[in-house]
């Protein structure tokens, strides 16, 4: 490839949305991991956590590997909010930053890599000051969010492999950011084919006992196709 393109400038390519926009649910909120920077410009200052393209890897690969790094987690819902690249976005060189998003279980998280990564988990209603455009990808991963959970009930990759209708609905809410009609709501998901009663009992959660759903991810994926 170097004798075709011999003589072009090159350009760092970062994945700092990988990991970046990691979301997670707790206490009926959408939250978000950040963290310090280690590196000049702006070492100290809050930011999404990303890396650097390996020679060897695919971005997807890059993205999973930083995810990884992150959380401890392998298999997560991920996908590429888009590429940022304006000449000035980085005082430290020119950087070319592709954005992923990633919704995780908080339970599933490795509680021991917020320690060691200098991590935290902050409101997405209530953002601090980030490093850069990393607000703005934020923003869009969001509104991109509220786009598809209207066509796709992804807020389960929030929660526990059993859920109940109500912890759908909180994430859903905490999603879009208003108030969700509960009647509604339970309708519509009941006729979704791939979200399954289950013959099990919340009674931690719930005072009466409520019902727990699962995700066949066979008809889902087939659904997603």
């Amino acid at each position: 490839m170097n004798k075709y393109y011999k003589g072009e400038p090159k350009l760092l390519v970062s994945v700092d949305a990988v990991d970046c926009i990691v979301l997670g649910f707790e206490n009926k909120k959408l939250q978000l991991l950040v963290g310090k920077r280690v590196v000049e410009p702006y070492s100290g200052k809050l930011s999404l956590y990303g890396g650097f393209v390996r020679e060897d890897e695919s971005l997807k690969e890059a993205a999973n590997r930083v995810l990884y790094q992150c959380t401890g987690i392998n298999n997560i819902y991920m996908r590429q909010v888009g590429a940022f690249g304006e000449t000035d976005r980085d005082p430290g060189d020119r950087v070319i930053s592709i954005a992923y998003c990633a919704l995780i279980n908080v339970s599933d998280y490795d509680h021991k890599l917020l320690e060691e990564n200098d991590l935290q988990w902050v409101d997405i209603n209530n953002l601090p000051d980030l490093y850069g455009d990393h607000i703005e990808m934020v923003q869009i991963a969001l509104s991109q969010l509220r786009k598809l959970i209207n066509k796709d009930p992804l807020g389960f990759n929030l929660l526990p492999e059993l859920f109940t209708l109500t912890q759908l609905q909180n994430v859903h809410e905490a999603i879009l950011g208003v108030e969700i009609d509960k009647r509604n709501f339970r309708k519509r998901i009941k006729q979704i084919d791939f979200i399954e009663k289950t013959d099990l009992i919340d009674k931690v959660t719930s005072k009466r006992g409520a019902a727990l759903y699962r995700i066949n991810k066979e008809i889902y994926a087939e659904a997603s196709l």
